[in-house]
This record gives structure tokens, sequence and C-alpha cells, in this order.
């Protein structure tokens, strides 16, 4: 064991707390969406307007990571991690008491901002108190599986308060765990203080953070608008330049908001390129099952979030059962590569359901899958990601690897939602007018199922990546020397 690890006897304690405030960010990306509807109907919320409850989070957050992993390294990531669990609790607070769609959009947004603020920071604080291989190791299976399997949870616990309770409570519930969460980070968590001299990169957070949020933006409009709108197309293009003239000023800047050196580690970013494609191709199966299940086999909420349980459930035995097991004494790149191959063999799995399967023999033994792969996956990406990286950076390499989860959901929603949408409509045309309701149901399924194809395919590719980038050599070496 290493002198860092023993110093710190409360460091299963720490992982507590983390792990809890993680799991309450990554429950709210999904949490809300089910009790959407419900909020629509109580606040008399326009159709057109709906959407700005999940668009709202998602560009703060995917918008201000950057902004939040540097924060962590200025001010101290403990700090850092205290100031985002109290602007959340407070965030959610207002949400559940909105009194119209405006106040919810704005509670929406404060919560994705401070959010940006404490998952850096979370992940940072793993990172630099587990030092030793097998303690890392097991510290990262658990963070792993929260963060693959709390999307899953999150329509689970979303339906459980939306139909016992209200859909105030998917925002409210936030708040007794917070404070929980604060409580724990002042007994528990342990930390330097922030960089003396340290400085903003006012010039990074103006590119990086506008090209973010007009690339989010883009993404989450594509769906609605098309990609030939002008929406859709000039904040994308704009996206694109915005992060361009970002890469150039980071090698000019003194203080980087994101040091470039971070990625010259070639096991670096073959984890960060192999987690982008890991996320867009995971998000095909809570996307088209939530429909799958309430359109198709007539699931209620309650019973749709639990469909989706074995997903969870196998992230969380491959994250810390297998793969944290494993880790110590296996390449990183088998276990990343044998995930995605495990996780496409569960996309092609449910390519194959129809209007009549049924969820035992047909849906399950796809998730259990993907769920297995998905945490054979994650958990080897954040400890390769984030091992060796200099102290002073762990806050930005953290909010690197969370950006690139956040564009790659945004970009796979919207990716596979069309790519779906589009093979149901030429299956309409194909057999003619889809008059009835089984019709409509088998040009659905139809779509879902070349999407899922499609998810295999890039789930392949991200296997293949893995296998080529990741080193050989063992985790504990991982980025601390130059690539060969």
């Amino acid at each position: 064991m290493t002198p860092a690890s023993a110093a710190d006897p409360k460091r299963w304690w720490a992982l507590a707390v983390i792990a809890l405030a993680q799991l309450m960010v990554i429950l709210d990306g999904t949490i809300v969406n089910i009790a959407l509807p419900s909020a629509q109907r109580a606040l008399g919320m326009p159709d057109a307007d709906r959407q700005w409850v999940i668009t709202a989070y998602t560009l703060a957050f995917g918008g201000l990571l950057l902004l939040g992993g540097r924060i962590a390294d200025l001010v101290g990531r403990k700090r850092a991690f205290v100031i985002g669990l109290a602007g959340f609790a407070m965030a959610s607070a207002l949400g559940g008491a909105a009194a119209g769609p405006g106040t919810l959009f704005a509670a929406r947004a404060l919560q994705g901002a401070f959010a940006a603020v404490l998952a850096p920071s979370a992940l940072s604080l793993l990172t630099t108190t587990f030092t030793d291989p097998k303690e890392r190791a097991k510290a990262f299976g658990v963070y792993g599986a929260l963060a693959g399997g709390g999307s899953g949870a999150g329509l689970l616990v979303g339906g459980l308060l939306t139909e016992y309770l209200n859909w105030r409570w998917c925002l409210y519930v936030n708040v007794p765990v917070a404070l929980a969460a604060l409580i724990g980070a002042q007994v528990f968590l342990r930390d330097r203080s922030g960089r003396r001299g340290g400085h903003l990169d006012v010039p990074g957070v103006l590119l990086g953070s506008g090209g973010l949020v007009a690339l989010v933006y883009g993404f989450s409009e594509a769906g609605p608008r098309g990609w030939t709108s002008p929406w859709v197309a000039a904040p994308l293009m704009a996206g694109v330049l915005l992060l361009a003239a970002f890469v150039w000023w980071q090698h000019r800047a003194a203080g980087p908001l994101l040091p470039l050196r971070i990625f010259r580690d070639r096991s670096r970013a073959g984890a960060f390129a192999t987690m982008g494609m890991a996320t867009i191709g995971m998000f095909g199966v809570f996307l088209f099952l939530t429909y799958y299940f309430q359109a198709v086999l007539g699931y209620p909420p309650v019973r749709t979030g639990l469909a989706f349980m074995p997903v969870s459930v196998g992230i969380v035995i491959g994250a810390t059962q297998i793969a944290a097991r494993l880790l110590p004494r296996t390449a990183p790149h088998t276990l990343m590569a044998s995930g995605m191959v495990l996780a496409a063999a569960g996309m092609v799995l449910l390519s194959r359901l129809t209007v009549h399967a049924q969820y035992v023999p047909h849906v399950l033994p796809g998730l259990l899958l993907v769920g297995l792969g998905m945490g054979l996956t994650f958990m080897p990406v954040y400890a390769t990601a984030t091992v060796g990286v200099p102290t002073q950076d762990t806050g930005a390499a953290s909010a690197a690897l969370t950006t690139v989860q956040q564009i790659g959901a945004s970009l796979g929603t919207v990716l596979l939602n069309t790519i779906a949408t589009g093979a149901a409509g030429r299956h309409s045309r194909a057999h003619g007018p889809a008059d009835s309701g089984t019709a409509l149901a088998e040009a659905m399924v139809h779509g879902f199922s070349v999407a899922y194809w499609c998810s295999a395919g890039v789930l392949l590719l991200a296997a293949l990546v893995a296998a080529l980038t990741v080193r050989r050599g063992k985790p504990s070496q991982a980025g601390s020397k130059p690539s060969a």
C-alpha cells in the first residue's frame, strides 16, 4: 500500500461520499425524463418548450465542464466539490417549487452549471485519494458502475416518484441526498488547497465553453428540426470553429483551461476515444427501449424502469466484480475491447426484437450483455484516463473525460434517433400506408432494429480503437511514461 493511501484511514468513507454525489448527478440526467409529461401538464407548458427541461440541463452541464474542472484545480477539489453539492441542492429545490415553466428551465440550467463543478471534482478526488493499484481498481469499479448504471436506475426512481408522489419529488429528492453528501464531505474528504498564483484562462473559457454549448445545442435541436435547419447547422458550425480556436489558444496560453499535454499519452487518448464511442452506442438502449416498452409492449412508467434494471445490474457486476478484480493483473485494453464486443453482441440480440417479443427470452439477454460489456469498459477507461496525470491537472483531465461522455451522449441520441426515424419511414413506404396500430409499431421496431445494428458497429469500432491505442502495460504505469 502506498503512503498516500495509508495516511488516509477514512478513504473508503470518502469513496462513499464521492459515489453518493456522482450517483445524484447521473440519476438527474434521466430521472426528470419520466416526470416530464406530468410537469408539462401541471405547469401548462407548450409542447414546443418542453424540451428545454432537458436541454437547459445538458447545455449548462456539457458547456461548463471544462470550466468546472479548472475551478477544481484552482480553488481545491474538496472546496469545488462542496460548492457543487450546495448549488445543486439549491437549484433542485428551486425547480421542485417552480410555479411556471421559466422557473423550471432556470433551475435546470443552474443544476447543470453546478453539476459541471461537482462531477470533475468528484472524479479528481477519487484519483488523488486512491493511488494503490488494487485499491484504485476497486474504487474505480464502484465509480464506473455508478456512471454506467445510474441512468437506468434514474428511470426506475423517476417512475416510482412520479407514480406514487408527484413530479416535483424528482427534483426534491436531490436535496436530502446532497445534504448527506455535504456532511460526509466535511468529515471524510481530504484535499490540499488550490494552486497559489493560479489564474483562470478567460479566453479559453469563452472559446471552450462557447464551442461546447453550441455543439450540444445543435445536436439537441437536430432531432425536432432536422439536420438541414439553420438552427442546427449554424450552431454546429459555430461549435466546430470555436473549438478549433480553443485548441489553437491552448497551445499559446500560459495557464490553459485544458492543458493539451493530457492527451499526448497514447493510452490516455485511446481511453478518451473509447469512452466517446461507447456512450454514442450505449444511448440507443435507453432511448429506443423506453419507447419500445411503453409504446409497443404497453408498460407503465414503473414497469419500464424495472425493465431497465438488468442493464444497471450488469454494469455493476461487470465493473465491481469482474473488471475491478482483473485490472491489477490484466492489461486495460483487453478489458475495454472485450467489454465493447460483449455490448455489441447485446445490441445484435436487441436488433432481433419484434412487436410480439417477450421480455425474459428476447429482451433480457441483450440487456445483460450490454450491461456487462459497459461495466467491463467504463471501469478501466476511468482508471486509464486519469492515472499518471499531474496533480495540478487532475480536475481538467476529469472534466475532459466527462465532457467526452456528454458530447457522446448528445451525438449518439441524435444520430441514432435520425437513423431509426428514417428507417421506420422507409419501412412504412415499402409496406403500404401504416393505418393500423400494428403497422405503426412494426415500422417503429424496424427503425429501432436498424439503429441497434449501427450501435453495434460503433461499439465494435470502439473495441478496435481500444485494442490498437491503449498500451499493453499494467494500468499502474499507463500514462506515466511517453508512449512507445
